[in-house]
């Protein structure tokens, strides 16, 4: 039987994959509030069609840091691919170049970054960095990423320290994650992987750290995990060109905002000075429209892409994919839109219930 919308491959993944990976790429933090709750609160967002419109060519097609792309759905950063499928992020790499849309590595990545920028060269790819103790590997990291073509710099800001994730806890799947990379390292054709993966995160950084990354690179940099006005604010003032508003899944501090509930307050803040997207709880084409009508100019997926991963490797990504994007399609003709400049606040209204 074919999959039919974004949970079919859920359920796939689910029944595919060991339990501890399952649980890794599902799991939130702590009770898992936050997880739940950025696609709960999608549902308490009701649309306001307009009929009697001509939709008989309705154009996806948007734009991302000046580069177009097919629809306003690109690949956020997630880690570890290869757990669900053998050539990992080279498989997603190139369903994300076929679909035409943007994907941004992770620094968590198990393919070689230069295996991944030969596997999709036309590819639009951001990297996204966590930043290491040591300035000068973070610097050689960013140096390199900006040689292979990548086109943004994606900082994650929310993780300072990792959630408290009980399933990786009681799978003790640190233990198996460091294994999975020491013996990545070990493969002479993986010897380009970023060595300092197996290294603690920076938990010092702040944001007058940010003007030494600007100082080493031309990339624009996209701050990821912004989720207040007052961060926004200072994304502002330190003069960077992004902000994707997101609660990492709900796998850092659970009992923050939903992402989607968020971004109101984070695109009224920036006040049109840079670009703001969503990355958390989008399943549909209707939660893509909705994000869209609050001001996001684009969403990114995380756990779905995986699951796509896990069905056909880089098929069922593209697969997943074009589901999305035809939803999305139909959201936009059945709500009156023929492109996605149309989309607007007036097309939504929160629920009361």
């Amino acid at each position: 039987m074919p999959l039919a919308c974004l949970t079919d491959f859920q359920a796939f993944a689910r029944e595919r994959l060991p339990k501890s990976t399952w649980d890794f790429i599902e799991g939130g933090a702590d009770d898992s509030f936050t997880r739940d709750d950025n696609m709960a609160a999608f549902k308490r967002i009701r649309l306001r069609p307009r009929y009697l419109k001509n939709v008989v060519n309705v154009d996806t097609r948007t734009t991302i840091q000046g580069e177009e792309i097919t629809a306003p759905i690109c690949i956020s950063p997630t880690g570890f691919h290869c757990l669900v499928w053998p050539d990992g992020e080279m498989s997603t790499a190139r369903a994300a170049q076929a679909a035409g849309v943007c994907y941004i590595t992770s620094t968590f990545a198990t393919c070689a970054l230069e295996d991944i920028a030969a596997t999709a060269p036309r590819g639009l790819r951001w990297f996204q960095l966590y930043m290491h103790p040591d300035r000068q590997l973070s610097k050689q990291l960013v140096q390199r990423v900006e040689s292979l073509g990548f086109k943004a710099l994606v900082i994650t800001v929310d993780v300072p320290k990792l959630g408290n994730r009980r399933h990786d806890i009681r799978n003790q799947l640190d233990l198996k994650l460091n294994l999975l990379l020491k013996d990545l390292h070990s493969l002479k054709e993986r010897t380009s992987i970023p060595y300092f993966q197996m290294s603690p995160i920076d938990s010092s950084i702040c944001w007058n750290d940010l003007s030494w990354l600007q100082s080493i690179t031309r990339l624009p940099i996209i701050l990821k995990g912004i989720l207040t006005k007052e961060d926004a604010e200072l994304a502002v003032k330190h003069n960077v060109h992004g902000i994707i508003v997101s609660n990492h899944g709900g796998r850092q501090l659970d009992g923050v905002l939903a992402s989607i509930d968020a971004l109101a307050e984070v695109v009224a803040a920036v006040k049109g000075k840079m670009e703001v997207y969503l990355d958390g709880g989008i399943r549909t084409g209707n939660d893509v429209l909705k994000a869209l009508a609050l001001g996001a100019k684009c969403v990114f997926l995380g756990r779905p892409i995986l699951w796509g991963l896990a069905y056909k490797g880089e098929d069922g990504v593209k697969e997943l994919l074009n589901i999305i994007k035809n939803e999305f399609h139909t959201s936009m003709a059945l709500t009156g839109c023929q492109s996605v400049a149309e989309i607007n606040q007036d097309m939504i209204q929160f629920s009361r219930l």
